[in-house]
């Protein structure tokens, strides 16, 4: 996930849980292959949950992940099951960003404030390499991880590296310097051996797509919506019961 919510502009790491909107971490009931989703801000960040839901829908995805700084309110209902829910404050059951302006003694507080909770590694955080990645877990009891393959690689160690801590796994082809590539592309992520890795661990989790639009925060793309789709076609045969 792209960490645009309040915490990345400028909020202090301990935020009250308080402040966001109410939700139930429920997980979805998929089996099998059934386990593909989206992430909603390959739809843009104006786009309404609902309509990235019936798009996601139509585009054949299985669930798609929203972020709780943007829901005001209750939860609305969607087309299709909502696979993670993405913070900037820890809550039970859903993804929370790592902290960025802290020291690693606020970070280790900042993780344990709610159990059951995980973190999404990525650049220009306390997260970006696999050591620190175990070093977080082993501080923090029952912490797991939404782990980007794209980020994985933008930081230099491979996804694989720490699948043994992984709860969500978000899909997009990269390389050092090169956060998004089209599939078809050339890049550090070797989509076969990630999820034959991760089937041989026995991982039982949800994959998630995620490519997005973001000039603001200079990472802008064209078409997040159809590179999504075509990773979605090309992996898909490679997930297994």
């Amino acid at each position: 996930m792209v960490w645009v919510g309040p915490f990345a502009r400028g909020a202090g790491p301990f935020e009250s849980a308080r402040q966001l909107p109410r939700c139930a971490a429920r997980v979805p009931d998929m089996t099998g292959v059934k386990r593909l989703g989206i992430v909603s801000v390959a739809f843009g960040t104006e786009c309404t949950y609902p309509e990235a839901g019936r798009r996601a829908a139509e585009l054949g995805f299985d669930h798609i992940d929203i972020g709780l700084d943007r829901l005001v309110g209750e939860e609305p209902e969607l087309a299709l099951p909502i696979g993670d829910r993405i913070g900037s404050t820890p809550r039970t059951g859903c993804t929370v960003r790592p902290p960025r302006k802290c020291t690693w003694e606020e970070g280790v507080a900042f993780l344990r404030q709610q159990p059951g909770i995980r973190v999404e590694p990525g650049p220009a955080s306390l997260l970006d390499t696999a050591e620190s990645i175990r070093a977080m877990c082993e501080e923090v009891p029952g912490l797991r991880l939404t782990l980007d393959t794209g980020w994985s690689v933008y930081c230099g160690f491979d996804p694989l590296e720490v699948a043994d801590l992984v709860g969500h796994l978000q899909l997009r082809q990269a390389k050092p310097g090169t956060p998004q590539m089209h599939i078809d592309e050339e890049g550090d992520v070797d989509f076969p051996a990630v999820f034959a890795g991760f089937a041989a661990i026995g991982y039982q989790g949800l994959f998630s797509v995620e490519y997005f639009n973001l000039p603001d925060l200079k990472l802008p793309l064209e078409d997040p919506v159809g590179w999504s789709v075509d990773l979605m076609h090309r992996v898909r045969p490679m997930i297994t019961a």
